[in-house]
């Protein structure tokens, strides 16, 4: 099937409503010129924040298992 809509505000509305349950795998395929194309891929999550990696020396050895406790104080596990 094919279905024809357009992009408003980054979603694909279309033209017609479309009757199919929720999960439904389906492909766009842009029909005009007027796609940007890719760009190349930035830097990777630990090369944006290499700079900032292990500044904090004074948590506590357990702060991973209890961010929750330490920064809202919920009950620790």
């Amino acid at each position: 099937m094919t279905y024809s809509g357009r992009i408003q505000n980054g979603a694909v509305v279309l033209d017609e409503p479309l009757q199919v349950p929720d999960g439904t795998e389906v492909r766009v395929e842009v029909v005009t010129g007027d796609a940007v194309p890719p760009t190349e891929e930035g830097p990777s999550f630990s090369e944006r924040y290499a700079e900032i990696a292990g500044a904090a020396k004074t948590l506590p050895e357990t702060a991973a298992e209890d961010h929750d406790h330490l920064l809202y104080g919920r009950l620790k596990r």
